[in-house]
């Protein structure tokens, strides 16, 4: 469903290692909003919840919840790291188009 790059398992897993509260893994949803029509929205998760996709890579389990799930199917997540700025960046075949800043598609 989503590929995460090496890159991005590797921010997931310091996010996770400097996190205050424990968790378990990374939870990436879809909402609506942003400039294009639909925003990411991700976070540090405690829990898996009712009808999650969980996808584990490297050690790193990422949520998805089931109103997500179509939105972001073979989407590849990269964490970039560049001068002006740094953070996961969406390869979403099922965009249509995207914002300017990334962080939101059609």
């Amino acid at each position: 469903m989503i590929t995460l790059t090496d890159d991005a398992v590797a921010a997931v897993k310091t996010a996770l290692s400097r996190a205050s509260e424990p968790a378990q893994g990374f939870r990436i949803m879809v909402q609506a909003g942003g400039c294009a029509g639909f925003k990411y929205i991700m976070g540090l998760e405690s829990v898996s919840r009712e009808g999650d996709a969980i996808i584990e890579t490297d050690g790193v389990k990422l949520f998805v919840d089931a109103g997500s799930q179509p939105h972001v199917a073979g989407t590849t997540v990269d964490f970039v790291t560049r001068l002006e700025s740094s953070g996961f960046v969406f390869d979403n075949p099922n965009a249509r188009g995207k914002c300017d800043c990334g962080k939101s598609f059609s």
